[in-house]
């Protein structure tokens, strides 16, 4: 009884460190945001007082982040949609049709996850640039779709195989079309997959600098990430502005991983527990 309650303590001692390694650097951009630029270099680890709002007001109005901020919640949303949806229909097609095909793509998805996409840069560019979608947001959509299927598909594909046969056969004698089963009784059941998955991409997604600052160059098509970017002067730099804009820039991806915290938890130990 006292080896575990000595167990307990020090996993609590590792995860309490751990959350304040990981938190301190929050702590001190979200405190340095709201102080001048002279008491952040005074001290940059002080409590901000009094609080100064003149980094996130210039940031926003006069750095046009809120053109920046929906150029980037647009290509997330976008892009994660796309993810999810095309991801979720190769998995159920490979984890229905088993053969030697079946198998092949399935390893060349999962060859995705091992080949970093940056590699075929200039050819997206080409491709991208054909398309007619240079300066456009638009242009980064087909790059992070095809970025992240890899995972969705691996993720997705044990899921909707772990679900019993029979629920399946059921509803095919009942009638319903490949449409309803995947709509009515494989989205449901692997609504925890969905989620890791859309965390998994999110972030990647949402702090992506590399396509952007290849594909746009118009100020009214950059993204939240891109335009922050572009504050750090050649001879002088704003850091209070830099960043508010770098705490607003984080603000999204933190409330939607904690709406999805749950379902992101339940797709992990699911799938732990089912191999």
């Amino acid at each position: 009884m006292q080896r575990r309650r000595l167990n307990s303590f020090l996993i609590y001692l590792i995860l309490g460190a751990w959350c304040l390694i990981v938190l301190f650097p929050l702590y001190t951009m979200l405190a340095n945001s709201l102080k001048r630029q002279r008491d952040i270099f005074r001290n940059p680890f002080t409590p901000p007082w009094p609080l100064e709002f003149d980094g996130y007001l210039t940031a926003w109005s006069d750095g046009r982040f809120d053109l920046y901020f929906r150029n980037s919640i647009f290509v997330t949303l976008v892009s994660l949609f796309l993810i999810v949806f095309l991801g979720s229909l190769a998995a159920y097609a490979l984890a229905n049709w088993r053969g030697r095909w079946s198998t092949f793509l399935y390893i060349l998805f999962i060859a995705g996850l091992m080949i970093p996409i940056r590699i075929g840069t200039i050819n997206l560019f080409q491709i991208v640039q054909a398309l007619g979608l240079t300066d456009s947001v638009f242009g980064l959509l087909p790059v992070y779709t095809a970025m992240g299927l890899p995972i969705a598909v691996f993720v997705l594909t044990a899921f909707i195989r772990s679900i019993p046969r029979e629920l399946m056969d059921a509803a095919y004698v009942d009638g319903a079309s490949e449409w309803r089963i995947y709509a009515s009784i494989i989205l449901p059941l692997v609504r925890p997959a969905l989620a890791t998955v859309i965390i998994f991409n999110l972030i990647p997604i949402w702090n992506d600098l590399w396509f952007p600052l290849i594909f746009i160059r118009a100020e009214e098509q950059r993204t939240v990430i891109l335009g922050v970017s572009l504050l750090f002067g050649q001879y002088q730099t704003n850091w209070t502005r830099i960043l508010a804009a770098l705490t607003l820039s984080a603000l999204p991806i933190l409330i939607l991983y904690l709406l999805m915290s749950r379902q992101f938890i339940k797709g992990l130990t699911a799938g732990a527990v089912k191999g």
